[in-house]
């Protein structure tokens, strides 16, 4: 290699870091223009957000609203009827599509509208300025105040269930099954002593679209029991039933899940159960056997 060679080579490694240089040096200007430009971009996001608050509130309030009427809502237990389980001054959650893909079991605890059909267990006041009466109804409709026309209670009996107290033992049955009631009956924590099942003696059937509900507090708990004077007989149609309590979110050092007791797992119970829902199944496959055997001939021909 001569050395012009040597020279060109190296003139064109200066002459290509020259135009790279001054890249770099735009590349810098155009960044610092760039983030100028962005503050004053910032500025304009930062007061959009502010004009779209008052949107994100309405929305937020209306996929809060549409929740609550189709899938989840939460409910403030305004009475010890339910203790120990449930306290005065807990916020339930209700879920109120678990109904759409099962039916109502027993020793669930259901949340149902009694306004027409039982009188309140606690007397509200009414608010007296319109301002009260909206916190109330937002409050009511968000589960943070008390709304007296909707009651909260444990399921004993289902449709077609003989529901009865006592035994020899002083224990509930449900069509002569003793019922094992000691894990969410009341105790009192002072004396320690558990109610019993029931002070008064009663024995029900229960008929197609009713329930049969009773507090886990017995001794407090104004339920079926005490409503076997009215037309139901005690009873609370499954229509008015609103949806299942699952979980307590409020207050924090009584959270936790609602699960059906254990006992209301007994197999015998069970069984009885399960004679519902098949029945209908089984009529509908009586009917599907002989279609499909049309069927096959049709499409033998």
């Amino acid at each position: 290699m001569t050395d012009e060679d040597d020279r060109r080579d190296v003139r064109s490694e200066a002459e290509g870091a020259v135009p790279d240089e001054k890249q770099t040096v735009a590349s810098a200007g155009e960044e610092a223009s760039s983030g100028a430009d962005g503050g004053k971009d910032g500025k304009k996001k930062q007061g959009s957000f502010w004009k779209e608050l008052p949107i994100l509130i309405v929305v937020a309030l209306v996929l809060a609203m549409v929740i609550k009427t189709f899938a989840v809502q939460a409910f403030y237990i305004p009475s010890g009827s339910m203790e120990n389980t449930l306290q005065v001054g807990d916020r339930v959650l209700v879920n109120k599509i678990v109904y759409r893909t099962r039916d109502i079991a027993r020793g669930d605890i259901v949340v149902f509208n009694g306004l027409d059909s039982w009188d309140p267990e606690t007397e509200v006041p009414e608010p007296t300025n319109p301002f009260s009466k909206a916190l109330r109804a937002i409050g009511g409709a968000f589960g943070v105040a008390p709304n007296e026309k909707d009651y909260i209670k444990r399921v004993i009996g289902v449709p077609g269930d003989t529901v009865k107290c006592c035994d020899a033992e002083g224990r509930v049955t449900v069509n002569g099954v003793p019922l094992d009631e000691r894990s969410y009956l009341y105790t009192d924590p002072a004396t320690h002593e558990q109610n019993k099942p029931s002070e008064s003696n009663f024995e029900v059937t229960v008929k197609p679209g009713q329930l049969w509900v009773m507090g886990d507090h017995r001794a407090l708990s104004w339920d079926s029991r005490n409503h076997r004077g009215d037309p139901g007989g005690g009873t609370i149609p499954v229509n008015r039933v609103i949806g299942r309590a699952f979980v307590i979110v409020w207050p924090l050092n009584h959270m936790g899940v609602l699960p059906i007791p254990k006992t209301f797992e007994q197999p015998a119970l069970k069984g009885a159960a399960a004679l519902v829902p098949a029945a209908p199944f089984g009529a509908a496959l009586a009917i599907a056997f002989p279609l499909t055997r049309l069927y096959r001939r049709f499409r033998a021909r």
